[in-house]
């Protein structure tokens, strides 16, 4: 069942104007980076808005599946200044992520805007103008945070339209008994496709196929897996691969048999090519594929009424597709006219710093514990805005 939002009195109320003499800053988004941006900024002496479309806090993580928990452990997926609550799992839940983010922007006293989507960021006279779904706002600066995981992408294969089986994308997955007990194809290879097939195996799905177009790198899930990574990533990427192939060869072995061959791009240097973080896995998915309970299958190629045809000629009957096939920063509307993005969609300026006088993003860079690493860009971009709203 989807966590249900929880009323946060502090942050629905209407934003105060600006006083006088005062400089407005405007963060978009009241998830992780938002939020981390929006307390960052406060501990520096500078009120901030938060505009958030949706009607609570971390409403990303509300809708996820039910079995979602964090990649990265604990110690290493908090905001700055706040720990998970006692008795938190050491990988944190959905269901504790979204309490710890209605704590942390209560702790904080953060003033949050629910319910107010931002449509287009243009300048204006002397700052920016946000054109929101209750109104424009005037602002000084922006941080822009609305998530690298923003909108559901789903491949545009020919044929979708007549599958008369039922097709869905992970970010409407709940559970096993979202699809039933037939056939069921998923669709990605990364961590959630991994994951939703493995629950699927276990669950009740009388047959369970995954596609792969691209074979995965894939990393086991890991207590200390992130300070080994963040060590790692200082290595030439070259080196950092072929350690981190050795890593595979020995926690998870060679798959090639049941489909899953080693990836001919190592880890580190698909990460900067292409921003694609490995699908983080545990050991009972491995077990799962080595028990063909998960069967590795073509990527998909098209569609018919009844069944989906693969890339390498076969086609396989199904009754449901479940399209574990990623998300996009869906920020082309909000500021594709600015020439803030790189071909992706995805932001030129990352880590905080400045894309324009008074603009930001925090939060799209992909990285091992993001949340964690998120909170440091939060830090750069509120000492950088108070840097030069003090000057």
């Amino acid at each position: 069942m989807s966590v249900a939002p929880t009323t946060i009195s502090r942050t629905e109320r209407e934003p105060t104007p600006a006083r006088n003499g005062e400089r407005r800053v405007v963060v978009v988004g009241a998830g992780p980076a938002g939020l981390a941006s929006a307390a960052e900024l406060g501990r520096r002496g500078i009120r901030a808005v938060v505009l958030e479309q949706a009607t609570g806090v971390g409403w990303s993580w509300r809708g996820r599946y039910d079995l979602l928990r964090l990649n990265s452990s604990r110690p290493f997926s908090k905001l700055p200044g706040a720990r998970f609550k006692r008795g938190a799992g050491l990988f944190p839940s959905r269901d504790e992520m979204v309490s710890y983010l209605e704590d942390y922007a209560v702790r904080h006293h953060l003033e949050v805007r629910l319910g107010t989507r931002l449509e287009r960021i243009d300048r204006g006279h002397t700052g920016w103008l946000l054109r929101t779904s209750r109104g424009d706002i005037s602002a000084d600066q922006v941080i822009v945070a609305s998530g690298y995981a923003h909108t559901p992408f789903v491949p545009d294969w020919p044929g979708r339209d007549r599958f008369q089986g039922r097709l869905l994308h992970s970010a409407a997955y709940r559970n096993a008994g979202s699809v039933g007990e037939g056939d069921v194809l998923v669709v990605g290879a990364g961590c959630s496709g991994m994951e939703i097939a493995n629950e699927l195996a276990r669950d009740g799905a009388r047959r369970v196929r995954l596609s792969v177009r691209t074979p995965p790198n894939m990393i086991v899930r890991s207590p200390i897996g992130p300070l080994f990574a963040r060590a790692i990533l200082k290595l030439p990427p070259a080196r950092a691969d072929r350690l981190m192939n050795a890593i595979r060869r020995k926690e998870i072995g060679d798959l090639t048999e049941y489909g899953l061959p080693q990836p001919e791009e190592g880890v580190f240097s698909r990460l900067r090519r292409l921003g694609v973080a490995p699908a983080i896995v545990d050991k009972e998915t491995i077990q799962a594929i080595k028990n063909r309970r998960i069967e590795i299958v073509a990527g998909v190629e098209s569609f018919d009424r009844t069944a989906v045809k693969l890339v390498d000629g076969t086609g396989i009957e199904v009754d449901s597709v479940v399209a574990a096939t990623g998300y996009r920063c869906g920020l082309e509307p909000m500021v594709g006219h600015l020439d803030a993005l790189d071909r992706r969609g995805v932001p030129r300026a990352l880590h905080g710093e400045a894309a324009a006088p008074g603009l930001r993003f925090v939060g799209y860079v992909p990285r091992p514990a993001q949340i964690g690493y998120i909170g440091g860009e939060a830090k750069r971009a509120a000492t950088e805005i108070a840097q030069e709203l003090s000057g």
